[in-house]
């Protein structure tokens, strides 16, 4: 199944967001979704070619696939939305495992032998200097530019302070030209990013929830599927199928493709192999493996629903999987959560509560064998 042709267009949620940059109100914004929910696919097929409809230049860059380093990425993505010649190439040598590389004048904005960066030891110096030259480079465009950021918790790991406080300094002069959308699925990460003094970029975006998909996403789906095939599927059953996969627009379309795969077997029957798929993942149970006795408690109980995780219930249950012989203390479940978060597999949703990051695997923690 084609899924460009499944693509579920959202124009006015596009328009929204693009309305706030173009009044002037906010030059950042900041999202957050859980993985698989729908945000990627909006960014890349519905914003983007709205802001491109509204004369921006468009650079987006997903850090989760270039989490060692992002400042490389960013740039190539700005140099990139610029059609800059020779990015690609240069590019390539900051990836050649040596150990110092030259910027010999291949690129506008940067002089021969401007830059020499040591690559072994200060990448970040390298790329922080790529990013002046290439904002440099836009600034001589006199173009405007939405710069999307997806996955960028990235840039709030520790080691990418040197570079996001660069990209902060230089996004600040920029604000009239410069129109960022940073997105991301971990919203714990994302709160500290925006909200916490320290930090780089403190109370520079404001953080909502991105909006997820519902209904009529569904029905729209149902009538793709009546369009294409002798077999509709009923509403009924795919707002079942829906709810029972998270209302996870990934994870229902595999769905639709096990129903159009087979239709005769009836949606039942492809709820139910879409759900062993899903949440047989064997990867879950080496990322179990690792986790240490108290984690996999905590993650278990978040997982089933509870709330209080420091109610005596919970500390007992703590207790007894630590063999301590009796109550845990407060300290257990409050250093466990730590250790979860910063593994990005529980995020808090409200005041002492929390969920699974990836709603697969909590499926999977549910379901497993314990025998």
């Amino acid at each position: 199944m084609n899924k460009d042709n499944w693509h579920y267009p959202r124009p006015d949620l596009a328009a929204a967001y693009l309305q706030l940059f173009e009044l002037g109100l906010t030059s950042a914004r900041g999202l957050f979704a859980r993985r698989r929910m729908g945000k990627t696919e909006f960014l890349k097929k519905d914003f983007i070619p709205a802001a491109r409809e509204k004369g921006y230049l468009t650079a987006y860059v997903n850090l989760w696939d270039n989490k060692d380093d992002p400042g490389s990425a960013l740039v190539g993505a700005l140099y990139q939305a610029m059609e800059v010649q020779g990015w690609a190439k240069l590019l390539a040598k900051i990836k050649q495992p040596v150990k110092k590389v030259k910027a010999s004048g291949e690129l506008p904005g940067i002089a021969k032998g401007a830059v020499e960066a040591d690559l072994a030891d200060d990448k970040a110096l390298w790329a922080g200097t790529l990013l002046q030259q290439a904002l440099v480079e836009l600034d001589k465009k006199k173009k405007r530019l939405v710069l999307i950021v997806d996955e960028a918790q990235v840039l709030a790991s520790e080691k990418n302070g040197n570079f996001t406080h660069a990209l902060r300094a230089a996004l600040d002069v920029r604000k009239d030209q410069v129109k960022v959308l940073f997105a991301g699925s971990s919203e714990n990460t994302l709160r500290s990013m925006f909200g916490r003094p320290s930090e780089p970029f403190y109370n520079w975006a404001v953080l909502e929830p991105f909006n997820l998909l519902g209904q009529d996403f569904v029905v729209a789906m149902v009538e793709k599927v009546a369009a294409i095939s002798r077999y509709p599927l009923a509403l009924d059953d795919a707002m079942k199928a829906f709810a029972a996969l998270g209302n996870t627009p990934e994870f229902f379309r595999s769905y639709l493709e096990r129903y159009l795969t087979n239709p005769q077997s009836g949606a039942d029957a492809a709820l139910l192999e879409v759900k062993a798929q899903i949440f047989g993942n064997e990867n879950f149970q080496s990322q179990w493996d690792g986790l240490l006795p108290a984690d996999r408690t905590l993650l278990e109980m978040i997982a089933s629903g509870t709330t209080d995780l420091y109610s005596k219930d919970s500390l007992s249950k703590l207790g007894q999987v630590l063999g301590l012989g009796g109550e845990a203390s407060k300290s257990t479940p409050l250093n466990s959560l730590q250790r979860l978060t910063s593994r990005n597999l529980v995020t808090k949703v409200d005041y002492g509560k929390y969920q699974v990051e990836d709603m697969s695997f909590a499926e999977w923690i549910l379901q497993r064998d314990l025998g």
